[in-house]
């Protein structure tokens, strides 16, 4: 590293705890298998260096092995760039419980898009892995030590992430970062597997500087537990600790309202959301950084049973109008009028609709992308 270059976020991925009590994806362990993961960069750099967790572990979490390479397809990856991954000059570790370590660096330059794959063997009984559930990534998992293997037989493909929470890269001094802190709407549930088409993913192919990192996480909710901490608590973990991080992007309240009432809690008030927001504006102003905040979008069609739906559109509503002319957000990005339905005031319009009411496809994530006003982002 020079007086030129820093080392910046390049690739994020939020992660739960495996032993939520509500359950988008199921929890598992492992044990003498290899996991070989997709991370897709936002942006690249002259060398990288990759983060790992034990967060959520009840167990210490042995890393037997680990390499990393670019992506061929698949589980393939190009063998010539095939690297040994090292902690302190180590090829074994053992990462406490609740702990994080970062690997060496990598000598190896990547660019925005890059897919590394990045291969851990897992010796010994894991205990239910710390993961990011709904990534719209694939996994692919394997008997014994095949870390080296320049393409798995048969792996069995999960849709989940495992024991990673990021990537970063040497860059140049001064590069902006944007982190995208909420839920589904940025993790990217509803959106094309493995086609790296997320709302973040679009915004990125409108930056022509810096970049956006996801920490999207699926259910999350900005004011109470349900799925992950919430937004408020993970604020320091997941945005103000981002090497780079200039700017936060916002997408909370869908959960807050209508989740709750599938394990019977009472939804958000109006205030309560309002008072959430201008607490992590607050925050995000301390530390700094500009906040950008998503309107809260259209759910009414939702198919999950046992959610609010009705009952919730007059606070999404007020809340939504709060955002459009408040001034303790620096910029909002109406994503709720860009998707919503004009025939039918609360429900996705049918062009931008995954299927269940609640979450976009790849066009919708495309038309949030593009609310985002760039100039607002790295001004």
């Amino acid at each position: 590293m020079s007086d030129t270059t820093a080392w910046v976020a390049g690739f994020r991925s939020a992660v739960i705890s495996p032993y939520e009590q509500v359950k988008l994806t199921e929890s598992r362990a492992f044990a003498d298998e290899t996991v070989r993961q997709v991370l897709h960069l936002a942006g690249g750099g002259e060398q990288f260096r990759i983060r790992l967790t034990n967060l959520f572990g009840q167990t210490p979490l042995v890393i037997g092995a680990a390499r990393v390479a670019l992506r061929k397809t698949g589980s393939e990856i190009v063998t010539e760039t095939d690297t040994v991954l090292r902690f302190d000059g180590a090829d074994q570790i053992t990462i406490p419980v609740g702990a994080e370590v970062v690997s060496d660096p990598v000598e190896l330059a990547v660019t925005a898009g890059t897919d590394l794959i990045l291969s851990l063997y897992l010796p010994e009984p894991t205990g239910l892995a710390t993961l990011s559930h709904q990534p719209s990534e694939t996994a692919y998992v394997a008997t014994g030590n095949v870390t080296a293997e320049p393409n798995l037989a048969d792996p069995e493909e999960v849709p989940a992430r495992f024991y990673v929470t990021g990537v970063d890269v040497l860059a140049p001094v001064g590069t902006p970062i944007a982190v995208a802190l909420g839920d589904s709407w940025f993790e990217g549930v509803g959106s094309t597997m493995s086609a790296n088409l997320r709302s973040v993913d679009a915004l990125n192919d409108r930056l022509d500087h810096g970049w956006a990192v996801n920490q999207g996480i699926g259910g999350n909710r900005l004011l109470t537990n349900e799925i992950g901490v919430p937004g408020l608590d993970r604020f320091d973990r997941d945005v103000r600790s981002v090497p780079g991080a200039s700017t936060v992007l916002i997408n909370f309240g869908i959960n807050d309202l209508i989740l709750g009432g599938m394990s019977g809690e009472p939804h958000a008030t109006t205030d309560e959301l309002i008072a959430g927001f201008t607490e992590i504006a607050r925050r995000a102003h301390e530390s700094g950084l500009t906040i950008h905040a998503a309107t809260i979008g259209p759910y009414a069609g939702c198919i999950y049973p046992g959610m609010p739906l009705e009952e919730t559109q007059q606070t999404r509503r007020e809340v939504n109008e709060w955002l459009r002319t408040t001034d303790v957000i620096d910029s909002v990005f109406d994503v709720a009028r860009a998707v919503e339905d004009p025939d039918r005031p609360g429900f996705i319009a049918p062009r931008y609709d995954c299927g269940d009411g609640m979450h976009l496809n790849d066009a919708g994530y495309r038309a949030m992308a593009e609310t985002i006003a760039i100039t607002a982002l790295f001004s």
